[in-house]
Order: structure tokens, then C-alpha cells, then sequence
């Protein structure tokens, strides 16, 4: 997921806050620091809806995939046990080691610059890391690769802490690092503050000219944690993975307390999203 506790996009910047909301892609730093603790990451972060797998798989003409932003291969083993060869291009070198020890094939370049040697797919995909592509760039390469007919699917999970919760783990963060915009309460839903990803993945998506006309696929689900299994979570999250020691330390305390006091469990409404599209059978 774009890594924020409230999931806000708006939020991603670098600790110089050079990168704008409208550029993740340039927040190299913060994009290629989630491998700190590969082990973790994977272990922590959620799976993808199997509906969403199955249809992606069912939509594209065969089961060559290639995995953008494959990490340490979560959605691309979804992907391999379904039948599908699954290519990943990764560019942390530590997720992409990881993900070859699961027995995920994975080649270590940004999406932008990676070599395809005259390769196809039949898919190009991206679980929660196509907001570090150049939306352009990366869907003038995914029409380069894939196949006619061939679909581009990148998704995100989008989530929001439940609003009993969300209050005093927002307070929180702004005690312990007051001056981010991690720790602002969120003012409106998750799904419309993540608008304008969307928005930008579709427009260059467009802006290839090689693509038909984008589509939404939403999928609905929940998942219960522990105080445990979020403490696990959070760290991998985009400020965390770089925060200093003891903030973090003081954050997962203060986090912790929470979920004690609601009784030591609660339940995250989540919402993945896809931005899909299918490759013209000839160039516009």
C-alpha cells in the first residue's frame, strides 16, 4: 500500500519535501528504503484480494507476467500459484534477493530504465508501487513489453484507520514527530484522497496513446489484527522505514497503548484498487 498510517498521498514527501504530491517517483529515497527489513516487510504486509489476482490473470491473453515494484515478491507469488511465469523488476536490491529466495526470477533496475531485451507479456502489473513510477515513462514501457492485447494493472490497497482508533494513534504521531504531515487526521475518506494516484496513473496510461480507455476494478475486504501484527506492519510504512530509532520505539509504544485499550484487536476496512487497460492491437 502507499505506505502512510493514514494512507494519505499527499503525505509522501522527502525529509527536504522537494517531491510534490503530483511527483512520488522523484522521492527516490523514501522509494527505495523499504527493503531496510525485506524479512518483515513481507511477513507483515497484507496479501491481494485472489478475486483481483484471478481477474487480472483471466483478462490477460496469456501467463507471462512481469511484476513492476515486485518488492519481495508478494503479489507475484499469487500470481505463480495461479499458473502464471511471473518476472519481477525491483529496484532495491535487498527485496529483490529476498523475492529470489522465494523462487521469484527478479531483475534489479527502475521500471524507466529497465532493459526488456525484446521480451513480452501478456501482463504488466504493480502492487502498491506504481506511484513510484513516472506515470508516463512507465506506461509508455508497459506498452512497449506487453503484448497486443496485453493488460497494464497496476493496484494499490487503500485503507483508513477505523475512526475509533484513528483519533488518538493520529495523536500519537503528532507528539512524537509533530512536524510531519504523517501526522495530520485525516479530513476525508481514504478512496478520495487517493483520486489523484489514480488519476495520474490514468492519464498516462492516456498519454501513451497505445492503451484503450482505462478502467476501475474496487474490491471490498477486511482484515483483523492484533496489536502484535500492526506494531509488525507499521514499521514498514514510508516514513518508519527511515525514522530514527527512538521516535519509532516512542511511536510503537504509543500505538501499542491504543490497541490495548481497545482491547488489544481491531478490524481495517481495506479497499484494493486496480487502473486497468488493455493494449491496442496496433499503435494509434
Amino acid at each position: 500500500m502507499p505506505t502512510l498510517p493514514s494512507e494519505q498521498p499527499r503525505s509522501r514527501p522527502e525529509p527536504d519535501r522537494t517531491p510534490s504530491a503530483a511527483t512520488p517517483h522523484k522521492a527516490r529515497a523514501m522509494a527505495e528504503s523499504f527493503g531496510v527489513d525485506a524479512a518483515r516487510y513481507d511477513r507483515a504486509r497484507p496479501p491481494y484480494p485472489r478475486e483481483l489476482i484471478e481477474r487480472i490473470r483471466d483478462a490477460a491473453p496469456g501467463g507471462e507476467i512481469l511484476d513492476v515494484g515486485s518488492g519481495t515478491g508478494i503479489a507475484a507469488r499469487q500470481f505463480r500459484d495461479l499458473g502464471c511465469t511471473v518476472l519481477g523488476v525491483e529496484p532495491d536490491a535487498r527485496m529483490a534477493e529476498f523475492a529470489r529466495g522465494t523462487g521469484i526470477d527478479t531483475e534489479v533496475a527502475t521500471f524507466e530504465q529497465w532493459e526488456s531485451r525484446g521480451r513480452r507479456f501478456d501482463a504488466v502489473v504493480s502492487g502498491t508501487a506504481w506511484h513510484w513510477v513516472d506515470p508516463i515513462a512507465g506506461a509508455a514501457q508497459a506498452g512497449r513489453v506487453l503484448r497486443p492485447g496485453g493488460l497494464l494493472a497496476p493496484f494499490n490497497h487503500v485503507f483508513q484507520l477505523p475512526p475509533e482508533i484513528a483519533e488518538r494513534v493520529h495523536a500519537v504521531y503528532r507528539q512524537v514527530i509533530p512536524d510531519s504531515p504523517f501526522a495530520d487526521q485525516p479530513a476525508r475518506p481514504a478512496l478520495d484522497a487517493y483520486q489523484g494516484f489514480f488519476d495520474m496513473a490514468a492519464d498516462g496510461i492516456r498519454a501513451s496513446g497505445v492503451f484503450e480507455e482505462p478502467q476501475r476494478w474496487q474490491f471490498e475486504w477486511q482484515c483483523t489484527y492484533t496489536r502484535d501484527e500492526w506494531l509488525d506492519q507499521l514499521p514498514t510504512t514510508g516514513l518508519f522505514t527511515r525514522l530514527e530509532p527512538d521516535r519509532l520505539a516512542e511511536i510503537l509504544a504509543g500505538v501499542g497503548a491504543v490497541i490495548d485499550d481497545m482491547g488489544g484487536s481491531f478490524t481495517m476496512p481495506y479497499t484494493t484498487a486496480a487502473t486497468t487497460a488493455v493494449r491496442k492491437a496496433e499503435d494509434m
